[in-house]
């Protein structure tokens, strides 16, 4: 009879080990949920920036006039006949440079 107690708090004993520290753990599930979570909400951020890039895609394909919006803003682009000015501030005192 004591053998057979002695092998149940053993195996009790055990039990406990695996479900706490072992593989497969409390503490190994919680830390693989906070990191789906954590996937998850890269991918949804990741997710919102696509769709904002495809949306900016598909108004550069149809409007001619947003490509050139672009080319100017980003590219500093000019049309045949214009003239481009730079108004360059300076440092110190915020007047404009001669």
């Amino acid at each position: 009879m004591r053998w057979l107690i002695a092998l149940l708090v053993l195996l009790v004993l055990y039990l406990q080990y695996r479900l706490w520290v072992g593989e497969g753990s409390m503490a190994e599930v919680v830390s693989l949920q906070q990191a789906i979570e954590s996937q998850r909400q890269e991918m949804q951020e990741m997710a919102a920036r696509n769709r904002s890039l495809q949306a900016e895609i598909e108004s550069l394909k149809r409007d001619l006039e947003e490509v050139e919006e672009r080319a100017r803003s980003d590219l500093g682009m000019v049309r045949d006949g214009e003239v481009f000015f730079q108004v360059l501030e300076g440092k110190s005192t915020g007047e404009a440079v001669k």
